[in-house]
């Protein structure tokens, strides 16, 4: 797979996760009523991080906000928290992701810089996927030890009231288990990461290969007549000249009778 098709995939898959991870905190349905112990009821309940709602069987249902942020549980809120975190760090993600495309020209940008930025959104979708997967591990956590305790609850005070000569029928309360919402934050929270890690892949792929050159020494061969060390040829018109004067030379040390007496050349 090539770099920008594996950039290209990241961000889609981040993009599905970044919506799964929203849609996950805005639903109602993060823990519902349990109705193993008694099926057959007139309402029922089911909770979100944001709502308490409660259906009646008409059909009817009437959901009423958290009116206090102090009275809830420190790992209510600390839910509220990771998956809001999650939901900020995946949107820029996203708008780096969008930025760092190699298919997308900015200005003068290179393509190290787009690498770059393709890391940064992988890391920050990774981290985002990450909340939302602690997140909704820790109310999973919380409804799982709730569910247990008010299991304990229920059948111990039967077993109390069984002793004391009562019915022995366990006592009615209301237990929640695993809401729609959860499996959602689940799905989300892995898509997101598995987007990021795309990213993270393509950033290698993206980054420009360091081109290195190797100096290279010339030497001139011996053989070369450019580079000879010996003489020159004169050329013809040098030649004639220089024998002309040395005719004129021997000449005129020959007088008429024959013998040969200095002359001014003699002496130059």
């Amino acid at each position: 797979m090539s770099a920008t098709m594996c950039q290209t995939m990241g961000l889609v898959v981040g993009t599905l996760g970044l919506a799964g991870v929203i849609a996950a905190t805005g639903i109602d349905m993060w823990s519902t009523q349990d109705l193993y112990s008694n099926p057959v009821t007139t309402t029922f309940q089911y909770q979100g991080l944001w709502l308490s709602c409660v259906k009646q069987s008409t059909g009817f249902t009437q959901c009423r906000p958290y009116f206090t942020i102090l009275g809830l549980p420190a790992m209510f809120q600390a839910v509220r928290a990771l998956m809001i975190v999650g939901i900020v760090l995946a949107a820029i993600g996203l708008l780096i992701a969008i930025v760092s495309l190699k298919c997308l020209r900015i200005g003068s940008m290179e393509d190290s810089a787009k690498a770059k930025l393709t890391l940064i959104s992988g890391i920050m979708f990774i981290l985002a996927g990450l909340c939302a997967i602690i997140g909704v591990s820790v109310f999973a956590n919380m409804l799982v030890t709730n569910f247990w305790m008010t299991t304990v609850s229920m059948y111990g005070n039967s077993a109390v009231s069984g002793m004391s000569g009562g019915a022995g029928l366990p006592s009615l309360q209301t237990r929640y288990t695993f809401g729609s919402a959860l499996f959602v934050g689940w799905v989300a929270g892995g898509l997101t990461m598995v987007g990021g890690i795309m990213m993270c892949l393509a950033c290698r792929g993206l980054m420009p290969e360091d081109t290195h050159y190797k100096g290279v020494s010339y030497h001139v061969s011996g053989k070369t007549s450019a580079y000879r060390t010996g003489g020159y040829k004169t050329s013809a018109a040098y030649t004639t000249e220089d024998k002309s004067k040395k005719s004129i030379y021997n000449e005129s040390k020959r007088s008429d009778d024959g013998k040969s007496y200095p002359s001014k050349y003699d002496y130059v």
